[in-house]
């Protein structure tokens, strides 16, 4: 249930937009005292909205007069490809967008805040660092694009933490975010159509360290061009305390990994903390690299080397983020459904060979080209969605395909042939390097649809041995 917010009594307040956080921010604002007003740009939503007590938003009305403050959802475009009315409105009455993670930092100022951000990795990294920072015995609470809309998360105050995932989205929308510790992982191209190209992606990132508190800490990845020049620019402005990230090479200085060990180098000579091929929840230097961040964060919080060490072993891993369905009669399912772009299907197919791989949804600028080094590690494509035409298309004369009108099939499909094949570290890969909304509610729904169908075609009692079911 939604924390009050109690710097609105007696204001008027917009909330644009009713998905997760909009309602969360909704209610939070009406229990504490402010006169809220609503709108969707769905008229089903509206309607929802409006049996529930929601007030909505008159059409041709004076929207903006004596309205105090709008909380836009950040799935909603404002800007880019194209300038909302409402949005357009809100600027010419010089009223600022803001979104329920801007309304939770002004409720909590006492609380630190640890913020993540990041093209790939972002959820895995905030989960993680959310799991050290428990692991240590510290008061954290985790959430923002990640699981928990922020104004549902518990009250913290003086000496807790929040570890918020913040997308390039969100942090347009968040003037008072003033954390302790901010962290960028990396940069490559997405998302160009709601930032008017990779210039406005970039510095909707960099905004993460726009106005952080003493001391200060500015972890950021260094295995990319754009994150790098940003780390540079940190480093000499005298204001952060810039520690660098890698885990492709030595970063002095930061943490970085190196022959498979997590390396700190922040303040002394570097020391080992852990070899972390010893921890199969993070597989892959992409994972590495994640775990090179929350050591970061951990490290700059007072936390041992030894509790991140103990930690990371006990890390159970994110849902649809390279994880482990099942094994079966020696072939791995593997729901990596969060991966909506190239790049993050690239670090997944690194870690595994042969590849039963199902991909395709709505795909993203650019689609698989970029994937064609791994594709001697696909035994067969298995293709779904609005992209299939165009993976199939990019993928023949390399890879053998097959084209599906569902999920299902595609799974049933995958497996039985990797079950017949029996090939040595066989895995059925759902890495759809696509949004999921062509199919599915989110990637959330087509992971658990993963999940669930491989569980009931191959039940964990069961030996399969790979016949057809059909």
């Amino acid at each position: 249930m939604a924390v009050p917010v109690y710097r609105f009594v007696g204001d008027q307040v917009l909330v644009i937009g009713l998905g997760k956080s909009g309602l969360s921010a909704a209610a939070a604002l009406r229990a504490g005292g402010a006169h809220v007003r609503v709108w969707d740009d769905n008229p089903s939503v509206r309607e929802t909205a409006a049996k529930n007590g929601l007030d909505l938003i008159a059409e041709n009305a004076r929207v903006m007069d004596g309205v105090r403050a709008i909380v836009w959802s950040p799935g909603v475009p404002h800007t880019w490809p194209q300038s909302h009315p409402l949005a357009a409105q809100a600027r010419t009455a010089n009223i600022p967008l803001i979104c329920d993670v801007d309304l939770l930092l002004q409720s909590q100022p006492d609380a630190d805040v640890v913020a993540i951000t990041g093209t790939n990795g972002k959820s895995t990294t905030t989960a993680l660092t959310a799991h050290l920072f428990r692991h240590a015995g510290r008061r954290t609470a985790v959430g923002g694009n990640l699981g928990t809309p922020a104004l549902d998360l518990e009250t913290l105050g003086l000496g807790g933490t929040y570890v918020l995932e913040l997308s390039s989205y969100q942090l347009e929308l968040v003037p008072h975010l003033a954390c302790e510790t901010a962290i960028l992982l990396n940069i490559t191209p997405d998302h160009l159509e709601r930032h008017g190209g990779m210039d406005g992606y970039i510095a909707a990132k960099k905004r993460i360290f726009a106005h952080q508190r003493h001391p200060r800490t500015a972890v950021v990845g260094i295995d990319d061009s754009a994150c790098l020049e940003i780390y540079e620019t940190l480093r000499r402005d005298g204001i952060h305390r810039a520690i660098p990230i890698s885990s492709t090479r030595p970063a002095p200085g930061g943490v970085y990994v190196e022959d498979g060990w997590l390396i700190n180098a922040i303040e002394a000579s570097p020391a080992r903390i852990i070899d972390l091929r010893e921890v199969p929840r993070l597989p892959g230097a992409h994972n590495w690299q994640n775990a090179a961040a929350a050591a970061a964060a951990a490290l700059s919080h007072g936390i041992s080397g030894a509790d991140i060490a103990s930690g990371l072993k006990t890390f159970a891993g994110l849902p649809h983020r390279q994880e482990v369905v099942a094994v079966v009669d020696g072939v791995t399912f593997v729901n990596d459904s969060k991966a909506t772009n190239a790049d993050a299907t690239e670090k997944a197919m690194r870690c595994y060979d042969p590849i039963y791989w199902i991909a395709g949804g709505r795909a993203k600028a650019g689609g698989i080209a970029a994937l064609a080094p791994l594709f001697p590690r696909v035994r067969h494509a298995f293709l779904i969605g609005e992209a299939a035409d165009d993976f199939a298309d990019t993928l023949e004369g390399h890879v053998p395909l097959t084209l599906y009108e569902d999920l299902e099939t595609a799974i049933e499909d995958a497996g039985e042939m990797a079950l017949k094949e029996k090939l040595p570290g066989a895995t059925v890969l759902l890495s759809p390097a696509c949004a999921s909304f062509d199919m599915f509610k989110s990637f959330e729904q087509r992971g658990d649809i993963f999940r669930a169908e491989v569980n009931a075609l191959w039940p964990p009692a069961t030996v399969r041995t790979g016949e057809g079911r059909r």
